[in-house]
């Protein structure tokens, strides 16, 4: 691992230049994107500074993805999101449900 992998995971937040930086965008599209999209709220420290996390860097690269390489408008990228959301949170509530019956089955097992 290169020393600069090495910082970066041991680092806790990105400063926006930084962000800017990885991504190859400007600044002011990073803070455009903050106010657009309501998943990316960047840590702020006393004097307003934006500090980015390892999980905004990825609702980032996220946006990214959508809006940059795969040509989403905003609202498609917005609308994408909420989809994504959405199906995760069926698969979620789909393998909880799958845990209940299998503790069920169990259960019914151990009783024969």
């Amino acid at each position: 691992m290169r020393k600069d992998e090495e910082e970066d995971q041991l680092k806790l937040y990105y400063s926006i230049g930084e962000v800017a930086e990885k991504f190859k965008v400007s600044k002011s599209l990073i803070r455009f994107w903050e106010k657009e999209f309501d998943l990316l709220k960047p840590h702020k420290n006393s004097k307003g500074e934006r500090r980015f996390t390892k999980e905004n860097l990825e609702q980032l690269r996220l946006i990214y993805h959508l809006v940059k390489e795969r040509g989403f408008t905003l609202e498609g990228a917005k609308r994408e999101i909420r989809q994504q959301r959405a199906l995760l949170k069926q698969k979620q509530q789909m393998i909880e449900k799958l845990k209940r019956l299998r503790n069920f089955l169990k259960e019914i097992r151990n009783t024969l």
